[in-house]
């Protein structure tokens, strides 16, 4: 079960936390991954890991809000294997700040990369998709889409699109064989996070991470490789039945905080 031999897979933002974690465990199940990331270094480090661990990843380094740099990049993968089986869009960024605080540059800033990110992505991988009538399409979103989150006023406004553009594409090319779902993480212990409470609370790293962990009904924080098992099976021919719907992986942060 959960095989992926042969699929064509893009992972954006494959470089580094959600997306490194996806992209290492598709390509464990015979998928062919290509990294779309604008982290040279990570990305680097990320496609030879795979390829260490006899799997097969190559990387392309760009910027995803440059919807030419993303269509070069997706030609080049369907030159090199046919077609796009499987597009995971986890390129993105966090921001902290309120309605209030948050300045117009970085308000833009969070709106590029991660909604004309997944736009972008979207845009030009859905094409090829139609060509071979179908596909699977992954979109990492996050709760802050479905409640509200102190000081998460860009963020949560750009995942809340992320989870429009997901039900609306799921609707749209459903005639085309194409599904698309996404996924809503609460806080997951990334590399990001793991910088944040380094940064900004130095001598206090435990008892921020405990406190962040315990926002989580469960008690802990996730982790990359828990959505990645997720993602693995709504991109797997086993969810064959499954579209249109968002998915939280939150420890029973929406539905079990009180």
């Amino acid at each position: 079960m959960f095989k992926l031999d042969k699929k064509s897979v893009i992972v954006t933002g494959g470089g580094s936390g959600i997306g490194k974690a996806i992209a290492q465990l598709f390509a464990k199940q015979g998928a062919s991954i290509f990294i779309f990331d604008i982290d040279k270094i990570n990305a680097k480090l990320a496609t030879d890991e795979i390829v260490a661990e006899g799997g097969v990843a190559q990387s392309a380094i760009l910027d995803i809000t440059n919807q030419q740099q993303v269509r070069n990049a997706v030609e080049k993968v369907t030159i090199k294997t046919g077609t796009v089986d499987i597009l995971v869009c986890s390129a993105g960024v966090p921001h902290i700040g309120t309605a209030e605080s948050t300045s117009e540059d970085d308000f833009t800033r969070i709106f590029n990369i991660n909604v004309r990110g997944v736009y972008n992505s979207l845009h030009e991988v859905i094409p090829v998709m139609k060509q071979h009538n179908k596909g699977v399409i992954l979109n990492i979103c996050s709760v802050a889409a479905s409640v509200g989150i102190p000081d998460r006023f860009a963020y949560s406004m750009s995942k809340g699109a992320v989870l429009a553009m997901t039900l609306t594409t799921a609707k749209d090319f459903i005639s085309n064989n194409i599904r698309c779902n996404c996924i809503s993480p609460a806080r997951i212990y990334t590399p990001f996070v793991k910088g944040f409470i380094s940064n900004n609370y130095p001598g206090k790293e435990q008892e921020v991470f405990d406190k962040l962990s315990k926002t989580q009904p469960i008690g802990r924080m996730g982790t990359p490789e828990e959505v990645a098992q997720f993602a693995l099976y709504l991109c797997s021919d086993e969810a064959g039945f499954v579209t249109g719907c968002d998915y939280p992986i939150d420890g029973g942060f929406l539905y079990l905080n009180t």
